[in-house]
């Protein structure tokens, strides 16, 4: 005879099983959710990116229509960009880009030599000026327009190339950024290429820059992408139309014939895309020179 009845009642789950089962149950729910979240935020942001390329492909009498997809995908629009009246967006598009080099090597080899003279090199009141230099930043840049308008104006760089990136070739949160990455490189590597003979300009070229180039990748992307789109210094500096940045030039599509919200967002998009595609190409070496930037301070 079987020692085991069948009527036997089941064992309930010990209470330890019952724990995990909710605890899992709570983490899923709550990974569940921040997907959820992360998708929205991920909707808000898209969705006026698709707007604004749709609307470039959208004939005029469609736009503002309560239908975003076009009847018709017109793609003169973009052609039409560089022919429209008053619309000089090739002659703008490298005047954007011209300045935006310039102003990008000239504040990474600013910020670069400031940093390495702050992080590697030992002098008196070095860290109380870094202190100084860094408080510059909490300085608004409308404060800071007026007086170097006036030193532009007696300089006579107004309406120049010059006035707009000598103004922007220094950066106090370019050093910070490649300071504290430089922090993270060992000291040991200076003291040995000292021993080998180097010079202190050998060390920073031939040792600590090529260790440093996530953080001079990240302030790259940063500092290009900053000054492409920068609006408000090139429209008080420029005076000849032929001389205006892009962001400036997207003032022109408001005609005396009305808004052109096709051939602007066709622009805009001719505009945005690049910097997209740089942005995601680069994002891993972004990202990384901020994480190691950060480590130590």
């Amino acid at each position: 005879m079987s020692t085991t009845d069948a009527s036997t009642p089941v064992r309930p789950l010990p209470a330890r099983r019952k724990g995990a089962a909710l605890s899992f149950l709570r983490k899923l729910a709550a990974a569940g959710g921040l997907h959820v979240l992360l998708t929205l935020l991920a909707l808000s942001l898209v969705l006026p990116f698709a707007w604004m390329v749709l609307t470039s492909l959208t004939p005029l009498d469609e736009v503002g229509g309560d239908n975003w997809i076009p009847s018709k995908f017109l793609l003169e629009n973009y052609k039409d960009v560089f022919g429209a009246r008053g619309i000089m967006f090739g002659r703008w598009y490298w005047n954007s880009v011209f300045v935006a080099t310039a102003v990008t090597f000239f504040q990474v080899l600013t910020s670069s030599l400031a940093a390495f003279s702050f992080s590697r090199l030992r002098w008196k009141g070095r860290d109380k000026v870094f202190l100084l230099y860094l408080g510059t930043m909490m300085l608004p840049g409308l404060v800071m327009m007026i007086p170097n308008y006036q030193i532009m104006t007696r300089l006579g760089l107004v309406d120049t190339y010059a006035g707009l990136i000598v103004t922007a070739s220094f950066s106090a949160f370019g050093t910070f950024l490649l300071r504290q990455f430089m922090m993270t490189i060992p000291s040991s590597l200076d003291e040995a290429a000292e021993i080998d003979g180097a010079s202190k300009w050998a060390v920073f070229w031939e040792v600590i820059l090529p260790l440093s180039r996530p953080g001079l990748i990240a302030l790259t992307i940063f500092t290009f992408i900053g000054n492409l789109r920068s609006f408000f210094w090139p429209l008080v500096m420029m005076k000849s139309a032929h001389r205006y940045t892009l962001p400036i030039g997207f003032l022109f599509f408001d005609s005396s014939y009305g808004m052109q919200i096709g051939l602007l967002m066709a622009a805009v998009t001719m505009f945005v895309v690049p910097m997209a595609v740089v942005f995601i190409f680069l994002q891993k070496q972004l990202v990384r020179g901020i994480q190691l930037g950060a480590v130590k301070g």
